[in-house]
């Protein structure tokens, strides 16, 4: 189903009627020109006070109708993504000159899902993942490192995802794509749905 489109002049590297595809579509495009990490995204979110929260993270996949990273769930994000349900992030590449600010809903991802990631990753980052009581204080360096050390003997080659560790899906109400223009004048469009709602509106917005 194509999106109601408010604005006339979508074309170029807005154009198209799925933002997810849009979306992996930059993230492609910015591999080939960022130095590190292009898949870095500022994810915030707000505490039991109503004080924001923000920290970079990375994000690990875009799915068919949502955004996914991974992390520690007795960390303060998840604690914070547990407590309101919602969170925001912006991905930035100054190679490209684009950005893309999301916000929405958030849930855990599957098991299955979390362990195949998981998997999938170094066997120091999966002993790293277990050492790490994140977000807790830390008397200092040499006891996390000694704690990797002693898990590394215990855990062997393979080990297992922690039962503390997974993903949370970020399921979009509101995508804004922005590019740099000349002399400032930005392009910047809105793709906005309510959470009830399965046809996206697009709109063009003022820089």
């Amino acid at each position: 189903m194509k999106p109601t489109d408010l604005s006339s002049d979508r074309q170029g590297v807005f154009a198209g009627d799925d933002p997810f595809e849009i979306a992996r579509n930059w993230l492609a495009e910015a591999g080939e020109t960022e130095a590190n990490d292009p898949n870095a995204v500022a994810l915030a979110t707000v505490d039991a006070a109503g004080l924001p929260n923000v920290r970079m993270v990375l994000l690990k996949e875009i799915q068919s109708d949502s955004f996914v990273f991974f992390t520690n769930y007795t960390s303060a994000k998840a604690a914070e993504l547990d407590s309101t349900g919602k969170a925001a992030f912006v991905m930035h590449w100054k190679t490209l000159r684009r950005q893309i600010r999301v916000r929405g809903t958030v849930s855990t991802v599957s098991e299955a899902e979390s362990d195949a990631y998981f998997q999938s990753r170094s066997v120091f980052s999966r002993i790293g993942a277990w050492a790490s009581d994140q977000s807790s204080p830390l008397d200092n360096r040499q006891t996390l490192v000694n704690r990797a050390a002693e898990l590394t003997k215990t855990l062997g080659e393979n080990p297992e995802r922690p039962p503390f560790w997974g993903g949370f899906r970020i399921s979009p109400v509101e995508i804004e794509f922005w590019c740099d223009g000349a002399d400032r004048l930005h392009d910047r469009f809105v793709w906005r749905k309510t959470e009830k709602e399965m046809e996206w509106t697009v709109s063009r917005l003022n820089p």
